[in-house]
């Protein structure tokens, strides 16, 4: 973690986890938490938590964070590798993990548009039914499917059936965040190093 930034200038941000959008004034005082997939996660002197989108890193004195945005759009015809790819670079703002490694992805199909072109039809769940970044994460995973060639639509459905849990997580993600290997299907297990 970084030490505290003051923002050089007011920076529209999202509440987390409730997700609601809100101003911050310049001067406030926050921490970085995380930089992943093109955005900020910060929290303030009063451990409020928020989400500040790349396209703001001037406000904490810094440039846009590496991701999706900072990379050339994938060229060429599209294929399902390359949607995945896509996929994984979408992430929690409270959690260092991908979507994809978090288990949230619960399907994804590619299908003829009907005006020519690409349909990316993605179903996904979320790690708590009342999370309130619901909205936030679909638009994220909208916005960077429709960047791919070929896309001229991406369809998000958030689902909350199956609940998602711990087990749907990669083993990578489970080693990640110190979660044991063996227990995590069994409730409420979280190992503490």
């Amino acid at each position: 973690m970084m030490d505290h930034i003051q923002l050089n200038r007011d920076c529209a941000v999202i509440a987390v986890p409730s997700g609601q959008r809100e101003t911050l004034p310049a001067g406030t005082a926050v921490r970085i938490m995380q930089s992943r997939g093109g955005s900020f996660t910060v929290t303030t002197e009063r451990y409020a938590v928020y989400r500040i989108d790349g396209a703001d890193a001037d406000a904490l004195g810094l440039a846009p964070p590496g991701g999706m945005a900072a990379q050339p759009h994938p060229q060429g015809p599209l294929t399902e590798e390359m949607v995945w790819e896509t996929l994984k670079t979408v992430y929690d703002p409270e959690i260092p993990v991908n979507v994809v490694d978090l288990g949230l992805i619960y399907s994804c199909q590619i299908r003829p548009h009907e005006e020519g072109g690409k349909t990316i039809a993605v179903r996904m769940g979320l790690t708590s039914p009342t999370c309130g970044m619901s909205n936030v994460l679909k638009a994220d995973v909208e916005t960077r499917l429709l960047r791919l060639p070929e896309v001229k639509e991406a369809q998000v459905e958030v689902a909350f059936d199956p609940p998602w849990d711990r087990s749907r997580m990669s083993e990578a993600a489970r080693l990640q965040l110190g979660l044991d290997l063996d227990d995590t299907r069994r409730p409420g297990y979280v190992r503490i190093s």
